[in-house]
């Protein structure tokens, strides 16, 4: 009775009233309680589902929200929204966490609040609703949770790594692909270098304290040997 009631709870602050239960306990399954080899009862195959789902209805709403954005700005918009960070905050917005069934060994070690672990449950649970009840709720539920995030952000700073993608893609360039050559002091005060390479262009390396402000150096340094103007940092 007690975790009907909470899933009650959560079903409120979705939007969404369950046909099939079910389909809700098995996203806040983690992967750490799966039984059998051949058993999927965890939320894998959801969040695989919500991912496309999420996806979709993220660029529908840029789309409806943004009319005279350029792809670029679009882009990036949605990128800030689908990435695992934004969904694991509207995970910490719904109180997510506390529904989660997790092993007993992964709930010690604080799954509950693991950015990765909320993230995958986001796009797990939007993967329920989009089966339980079809697009139209599933779009309901992300202009509920996901939208406010939308809103805050009048002018979007455009980061290195962000920019150097659009230039190649402008160019018909093949992706840029990020590698770390070397890393150097202690743990707790390390040091990366890291190197980008896009096919056909000369590599370009950058440092920093962690693996993403170096890789956000070294797309830096290939902007500017390929005299791209109008970057902002967002390291």
């Amino acid at each position: 009775m007690l975790r009907a009631r909470k899933f009650k709870e959560l079903e409120t602050k979705l939007g969404h009233r369950f046909k099939n239960v079910a389909l809700l306990e098995r996203a806040l399954t983690h992967a750490s309680v799966r039984g059998g080899k051949q058993e999927r009862s965890d939320n894998e195959r959801l969040e695989f589902i919500g991912d496309r789902v999420l996806g979709l209805a993220i660029a529908e709403i840029l789309n409806d929200q943004y009319p005279d954005a350029s792809e670029g700005e679009l882009a990036r918009r949605y990128n800030r929204l689908v990435r695992g960070e934004a969904c694991a905050k509207v995970s910490r917005a719904i109180g997510l966490g506390e529904h989660l069934i997790l092993s007993e060994s992964e709930a010690d070690s604080g799954g509950r609040e693991k950015t990765t672990i909320l993230a995958d449950a986001a796009e797990a649970v939007l993967g329920a609703v989009f089966l339980d009840g079809g697009f139209d709720k599933a779009r309901a539920v992300v202009r509920k949770l996901w939208q406010a995030q939308s809103e805050p952000v009048p002018e979007v700073a455009v980061d290195a790594k962000s920019a150097l993608q659009e230039w190649a893609q402008g160019q018909g360039l093949a992706l840029p692909k990020y590698t770390v050559v070397a890393r150097k002091g202690p743990d707790h005060a390390p040091h990366f270098t890291a190197e980008v390479l896009i096919s056909g262009r000369a590599p370009a390396q950058g440092e920093g304290a962690s693996k993403r402000i170096a890789e956000q150096a070294a797309a830096t340094a290939l902007l500017h040997r390929e005299g791209v103007r109008g970057l902002q940092s967002d390291a």
